[in-house]
Formats: structure tokens, sequence, C-alpha cells
């Protein structure tokens, strides 16, 4: 069909699990994975950074459960853009995204 620079496939989980034991097992914690596939996108890049798995690190919020290092809301503002949402209202689309990202910038989310 000629059609892959048109088709964009997206998936992002923010399911994790903690670093520390309940007693029976590991907690819900943040965390996740995001792919993001088609045509037009320049694959091959990983974002964010994998975290230390250690105890008490800078991303660890408490019994091991570690700060995400890239929101999801920043992946959606992205794909936003990509299908022409204005950078003027990725806040009202996504009101989370102003504790990620500055719509003013002229960096992109991602």
């Amino acid at each position: 069909l000629n059609a892959s620079d048109c088709v964009t496939t997206f998936s992002v989980s923010d399911f994790a699990r903690t670093l520390t034991s309940n007693g029976n097992g590991t907690d819900h914690a943040w965390g996740g994975n995001a792919f993001v596939m088609g045509g037009a996108v320049n694959g091959k890049d990983i974002y964010g950074d994998y975290p230390t798995l250690a105890l008490d690190s800078d991303l660890d919020l408490r019994s091991g459960v570690l700060i995400p290092t890239t929101a999801a809301d920043l992946y959606m503002a992205e794909l936003a853009l990509w299908f022409g949402v204005s950078p003027s209202d990725l806040n009202m689309v996504l009101p989370n995204l102003s504790n990620f990202y500055d719509t003013s910038s002229s960096n992109p989310p991602i």
C-alpha cells in the first residue's frame, strides 16, 4: 500500500514493580516502557536513563519506588505535535505536561 510513512504505532506502559518486597512479592510502582514504530520514525534511539537499582538512590522515592526519568506525557506531546496539535494547545490536551516540558521551548519534547 506504500503507506508505511503514514502509519505510526505507539505503545506505552507505566506499570513497574518496586525494588523491595512487601513480604509476598513486590508492589506496583512507576516505570515502564514505550515503543514507537513506523516508517517515518527515526528509530534505534533510546530515551531516558536506565536508573541505578540501588535503594536510596536519587530516583528512589521510597521503599524502592523509582521515579521515571522520562514522563509518558513527553512521548504523548511529541506524537501530538507530529499529528498537528499546536504547541499552544499541548497543555490543554496533556494537563500534566507542564510538570515536564515548557511548551514555549523551541526544543521538542523528546
